[in-house]
C-alpha cells in the first residue's frame, strides 16, 4: 500500500456550509435589513448542524463551519437591528 493512502477524511455536513454562506449574506446585507431574516436562519442551521456533527461520532465534519455560521448569523441580525434603530431614530422629520 502506498504511503498516505487508506483513510478518507470525514465528509463535511452540507447544513454547516449553508449556515456559513447565509451567515455571510446576513452580515453583508445587514444595511438593507435582510439580517433580520437571514441571521436567525443561519444561527438555527448552524446549531442543528453542530448537533449532527457532535452525534455522528466523527463520520461527519464541519463543526467549525457551523459555529462560524452561527456567529455570523447572530452578528448579522444584531447589525441589522442596530442599523434599523439608528436609521429610524435619526431620520430627519418631514413637514
Amino acid at each position: 500500500m502506498p504511503p498516505g493512502a487508506g483513510y478518507a477524511s470525514p465528509r463535511t455536513d452540507g447544513l454547516s456550509i449553508a449556515s456559513l454562506i447565509i451567515g455571510i449574506f446576513s452580515l453583508v446585507c445587514a444595511w438593507i435589513c435582510l439580517g433580520v431574516v437571514l441571521g436567525p436562519t443561519a444561527a438555527i442551521m448552524g446549531y442543528i448542524s453542530r448537533q449532527k456533527v457532535a452525534t455522528s461520532g466523527g463520520a461527519i465534519g464541519g463543526g467549525t463551519l457551523a459555529l462560524v455560521g452561527m456567529v455570523l448569523g447572530i452578528l448579522g441580525f444584531l447589525a441589522s437591528v442596530g442599523f434599523a434603530l439608528f436609521y429610524f431614530s435619526y431620520k430627519a422629520p418631514t413637514k
